[in-house]
């Protein structure tokens, strides 16, 4: 009888006790036959500041962990100490899954394809002439290159620094090859002639309480879509479904980026089905406690 395979990885981040990326990859690990372990390195619950991340790679990498999966706030500022990018990580300027191998730091984006696919299986039929989205950073440029191969004609972007929604915009110009995407000063100068919105910030997560634009922007003709998945129903989400919008959660981002870092991370061929039935049975264990 053989040992069963082992695999180390782990989540840095800010306030990321509530993630379901851990159970989700080790219980497809093990569905594999892998012994795999999944950990938690979170610079709230350490009391550590922005400044700890290099430290928190040299941990994970000595403890021989396989990889890293990284979220806010660190999705590009992890970049200057990675030895080199995948084409869709250089391509994005983001990174959410490092990998360590012969030691070297390989920085990938599996968010994109994450919001690719769910978008697709969650709102097929959505209109796609004119979309708002909320958020230019590490998570914002993967969703927006995302929304462009989802073929939305035109694509508004706001961010608190209007100089990053700018940059964001000429750059999916450069590399789409035509001019689609456009920096705003303020959700009210889209949304009132957008088919949808997506939201690629923080807020609405329980240490950014809130939403991220007035509620009165609003329309039912409207679809809505957030990346942020806890809670699973957010604060825009809710107010959106009130308004008779059709709403896609950001559970399926999460199922499909960790698809993507499960086959960075071990090599194997991830069941996208099985994953996400246990994302779901995970919201519902939540929805019950």
């Amino acid at each position: 009888m053989t040992d069963r395979p082992s695999l180390k990885v782990a989540l840095i981040g800010a306030d990321i006790q509530l993630s379901k990326t851990p159970p989700m990859h080790m219980r497809e690990g093990a569905a594999h036959g892998i012994d795999y372990s999944y950990e938690l390195l979170d610079i709230h619950a350490r009391e550590l500041p922005e400044s700890a991340l290099p430290a928190l790679l040299d941990e994970a990498e000595k403890r021989g962990f396989a990889g890293v999966n990284i979220t806010h706030p660190f999705k590009q500022l992890v970049i200057p100490h990675l030895h080199t990018l995948s084409d869709d990580a250089h391509m994005l300027g983001a990174v959410n899954t490092v990998v360590f191998r012969d030691g070297k730091r390989t920085g990938h984006n599996t968010d994109w394809y994450g919001f690719y696919e769910s978008f697709k299986r969650g709102l097929p039929n959505a209109k796609r002439d004119r979309a708002l989205l909320i958020g230019a950073g590490g998570a914002g440029v993967a969703v927006a290159h995302a929304a462009l191969k989802l073929d939305i004609a035109h694509l508004d972007i706001f961010d608190q620094d209007l100089n990053r929604a700018k940059q964001l915009a000429e750059k999916l110009n450069e590399r789409f090859g035509d001019i689609r995407a456009f920096a705003v000063d303020d959700p009210s100068q889209s949304l009132p002639h957008a088919d949808g919105l997506i939201h690629a910030t923080p807020v609405g997560m329980p240490a950014h309480p809130g939403i991220p634009v007035p509620e009165t922007l609003l329309e039912s003709r409207h679809w809505v879509a957030d990346i942020v998945y806890m809670p699973l129903m957010t604060a825009l989400l809710a107010a959106a479904a009130l308004k008779g919008c059709k709403t896609l959660p950001g559970g399926g981002m999460a199922v499909f980026q960790a698809v993507g870092a499960f086959r960075l991370f071990s090599g194997r061929e991830p069941d996208p089905a099985r994953m996400s039935a246990h994302f779901r049975e995970l919201c519902e264990i939540e929805a019950a406690a």
